[in-house]
């Protein structure tokens, strides 16, 4: 399964890789010195991948303090210590999206497009997959289509819906999920909610009911949330990101089509900027192509 998924990994990250790995190797190997000009040719190519300015900045401390510190002078020798800085950046926790107790909450929230009713039938399908009993809501009731995606999924992943038609009030669809959920002895109940942005108090006081239904008719169910971000917007995910917080705790990060970008970076920028775990990416079209985060497969994949 390593072996496979690894692979997967490495092929979704080719863009990135690309871009950055890429980049890096050709400017070393012209390197003559480590000096201010290789530093600032660094900088550009992080930039480039969408690390963004102020991660950059942090890297390139770190680095030079490491490359002080072990006094090393020879410029291949770099990029190992940049692969020893970016991994102390995302840390050791791996993602998982495994309920630790029974039973579970996941409410699935972000903005149209970026993947998420897609991300919530590869999850559904995955704890399926591992022996759990899942049930689906199709609490984002602002779009017909949402409905009706979640449906196929549900279909494609072997898991119950609980649905009401488009329109309806989000916290009811949720409330008659969580009576299902019980009445079943559900592991987990998944729930997908609108993801409308431009109108946080809106966005707030939606997730604020659903919230205070869950509390009041699901108090011994674990509830998480996790933010779904699409990587290919780059820096513009970790304002997304940024705004959500605003609203809503969250518990993690989902990254979509992460194989559809050069910006890869935007994973080490986000737990930078943000300190919340990535818990799963997706790198492919796949059913399975929705994985865990391991930090440091991640690395690892991209140098």
């Amino acid at each position: 399964m390593f072996g496979s998924f690894f692979n997967r990994l490495k092929e979704g990250l080719s863009k990135t890789k690309d871009n950055f790995t890429g980049k890096i190797n050709e400017m070393l190997k012209l390197a003559v010195y480590i000096d201010d000009d290789l530093y600032e040719e660094l900088e550009e190519i992080l930039i480039s991948a969408d690390i963004g300015v102020e991660t950059t900045l942090f890297i390139i401390e770190k680095l030079k303090e490491k490359i002080k510190e072990e006094r090393i002078s020879d410029p291949s020798l770099v990029k190992k210590c940049l692969k020893e800085v970016i991994i102390d950046i995302l840390g050791d926790e791996k993602g998982s999206i495994s309920p630790k107790e029974i039973p579970e909450v996941l409410l699935i929230i972000g903005v149209n497009g970026v993947g998420k009713t897609t991300s919530i039938g590869k999850i559904a399908y995955r704890l399926k997959e591992n022996g759990y009993k899942v049930l689906m809501a199709a609490a984002d009731t602002f779009r017909a289509a949402a409905i009706d995606q979640l449906q196929v999924w549900s279909e494609r992943a072997g898991v119950s819906i609980i649905k009401h038609q488009e329109g309806s009030d989000p916290a009811a669809v949720v409330f008659d999920a969580i009576q299902a959920a019980k009445a079943r002895n559900t592991d987990v109940l998944i729930c997908d909610t609108a993801g409308r942005l431009h109108n946080k108090k809106n966005l707030m006081d939606e997730l604020g009911k659903i919230n205070r239904i869950i509390g009041r008719e699901y108090n011994d169910a674990k509830k998480k949330t996790f933010l779904v971000l699409d990587a290919t917007t780059g820096q513009n995910a970790v304002l997304q990101a940024k705004q959500f917080m605003e609203v809503c705790p969250l518990d993690g990060l989902i990254l979509t089509k992460l194989d559809g970008t050069a910006k890869g970076g935007i994973v080490i920028s986000i737990k930078h900027q943000l300190n919340i775990p990535v818990t799963m990416i997706g790198v492919g079209e796949g059913i399975e192509d929705l994985q865990e985060f391991n930090p440091e497969e991640f690395v690892e994949a991209l140098f």
